[in-house]
């Protein structure tokens, strides 16, 4: 208990720091965001009666207290772009990359897991030297190449997925999941190149402990020892690093979703900070980090429940 009440504490205090961080530099971008509503043409007694009643002229304290307030309250404020309230528009944003990162996840750890296991269990062998030469290969490729070979084979070439656009779940699930495919295995080839040389280094380390060989002396068939005996153990670092790429797959995120045109955070994000939307990124980038800092957590309490040890700490 004392292990997740010190991780929800580190939580919030690292969010507490991310918000401040954001709202001092976005303060600090050029830009007037009266003049960004009202227009340059705007009468100058207009613009400073609307600096007024929005509380630019306040302290920078004051500034950001309204603002974490509003973010807890759920007044998030209005898009300057968009023109509609942020709350809606970021909760709509975040169910289509939600889409995205639960489908790239789910792709890396399905290959990645059996491929490194794999190459673990061949050792300095053509399986593994196959693997890890696949696995050079996805680390090495950025993800806008890996987007822009889907889109022309399977899109263009073969016309079997949409190259752009995006589809509710909750209106046509089938037609999300067809427009989330390429942008999630965009991103889930990267991600499982590194989750295959995690697991193939993990599991390399746990075949060689002594439970290993005692499960072997005790006459246990190979497939178990290594599924049930080495897997069991070395899943728990896989999935830790799988939680920490969460962070990766939204700062990849924005790439992709720009390339397909496909309009979730990372799209809202971009669109954000080509038109100084400042109420926008402020919210944009505080929901991102929020997101990121909650799945490691559930991360970590997953692992107190693959790995006991744990709760002794």
């Amino acid at each position: 208990m004392a292990y997740i009440i010190n991780r929800v504490l580190s939580v919030l205090l690292t969010l507490f720091l991310i918000s401040v961080i954001t709202f001092a530099v976005t303060n600090i971008l050029p830009g007037d965001v009266a003049m960004m509503i009202m227009g340059t043409q705007s009468n100058p007694e207009a613009l400073a009666g609307l600096r007024e009643s929005l509380g630019l002229n306040d302290p920078l304290i004051v500034q950001y207290g309204r603002w974490i307030g509003g973010l807890l309250t759920g007044d998030w404020g209005h898009s300057l772009v968009f023109r509609e309230p942020i709350a809606p528009l970021i909760a709509q944003k975040v169910v289509a990359s939600g889409v995205i990162v639960v489908m790239s996840m789910t792709i890396a750890l399905l290959f990645a897991i059996p491929l490194g296991v794999w190459a673990a269990i061949h050792r300095d062998r053509w399986q593994d030297s196959t693997a890890s030469t696949s696995a050079l290969v996805g680390v090495s490729l950025p993800d806008f190449f890996w987007g822009i070979m889907l889109i022309l084979l399977f899109a263009r070439a073969l016309g079997w997925f949409p190259s752009s656009g995006f589809v509710h779940p909750a209106d046509d699930l089938l037609g999300a999941i067809r427009h989330a495919f390429l942008p999630s295995l965009a991103l889930g080839l990267g991600l499982m190149a590194h989750l295959t040389r995690m697991t193939r280094s993990t599991m390399i380390g746990i075949m060689q402990q002594e439970f290993i060989r005692v499960a072997r002396a005790k006459g246990l068939a190979e497939r178990e020892v290594v599924w049930s005996y080495g897997l069991r153990n070395a899943i728990g670092p896989v999935l830790t690093v799988a939680g920490l790429q969460v962070g990766y797959l939204f700062g990849s995120i924005i790439v992709v979703e720009s390339l397909f045109n496909y309009t979730g955070m990372g799209w809202l994000t971009y669109q954000a900070l080509l038109n100084r939307d400042i109420p926008l990124i402020q919210s944009s980038v505080f929901v991102i980090a929020a997101v990121v800092m909650l799945t490691n957590l559930l991360v970590d309490l997953l692992y107190v429940v693959i790995d006991p040890r744990i709760r002794l700490s």
